[in-house]
């Protein structure tokens, strides 16, 4: 197969993923990453650094319209970023001491654990509740409704600090936003509003995907001819996804997404096993 072939695929292939991740919310790099290395048999470093790079460029398209809009929390964003980027550096440097069949372990975990959040139902958690901490940092705002703007302030902090470290190391370790952690972070632990906890995620993942990003490329893990399909690929399926999600019928969606990467999942773990 020649380079301009290998090129086309990719970015087809990846456009697909970017869709799928646009429509499911979480995010093109958790399919992308499987796909290059049990599809087209590309090693999981250049598959990592090819998908970080692919985060970093749909976070960047996103991330102002939500900020725009009034949804996103910069001050709880930055905040928690101080948490994923120390993660997501400590991620990037274990892929340099952990064997790939362990990387590819962890990451069908992460697929099947993904896969299950997708599935899950969400309800909205709003409350008013001062906490000593929250309110000390300021992590608090509002946000839009049909009935008007919504307060809310961030409970337990330290969770959801704590929580933000443990989704940098896996940005870094297995090349993905880790959104899924970063929302249940947010959503579960400090009981931010959904919207508000999807849309910070979503301003989250390109700084936090920054962070690890340049490790690999120190390392020679990032590869052009690779990069650049799948950044354009995913890029423009995430566009087109954020599009139809409005229109689309999502919880079937997500159904038909979840299925696919719980596929994908067993099959990695299934092959990193074999390869011990």
């Amino acid at each position: 197969m020649s380079e301009l072939w290998f090129c086309i695929i990719i970015f087809v292939t990846s456009l697909g993923a970017g869709l799928l991740g646009a429509l499911s919310g979480l995010g093109g790099g958790v399919v992308i990453v499987p796909l290059l290395t049990i599809v087209f048999h590309v090693d999981i470093h250049y598959a990592i650094g090819a998908s970080l790079v692919s985060v970093i460029a749909t976070s960047s398209g996103a991330a102002a319209a939500y900020v725009r809009e009034g949804f996103s929390n910069i001050r709880v964003g930055m905040f928690l970023e101080i948490a994923t980027t120390l993660g997501a550096l400590f991620g990037a440097w274990l892929t340099t001491k952990v064997p790939t069949q362990a990387i590819g372990i962890v990451f069908g975990a992460v697929l099947l654990y993904s896969a299950w959040v997708s599935l899950k139902a969400q309800h909205e958690v709003i409350t008013q509740k001062a906490d000593a901490l929250a309110m000390k940092l300021r992590l608090l705002g509002q946000f839009p409704t049909g009935h008007g703007d919504q307060a809310y302030v961030a409970q337990r902090v330290p969770l959801g600090f704590g929580m933000m470290w443990m989704a940098g190391v896996l940005s870094g370790l297995l090349g993905i936003g880790s959104g899924a952690v970063k929302v249940i972070a947010m959503d579960q632990a400090m009981r931010l509003p959904f919207k508000v906890s999807t849309t910070t995620s979503n301003f989250m993942i390109g700084v936090t995907a920054a962070a690890s990003a340049g490790l690999y490329l120190h390392s020679g893990y990032l590869a052009p001819g690779l990069v650049m399909p799948v950044m354009l690929g995913v890029l423009g399926g995430s566009l087109i996804g954020s599009r139809l999600l409005v229109k689309a019928p999502v919880r079937t969606l997500k159904v038909v997404f979840s299925l696919l990467i719980i596929a994908m999942g067993i099959e990695m773990i299934v092959n990193s096993v074999r390869r011990i």
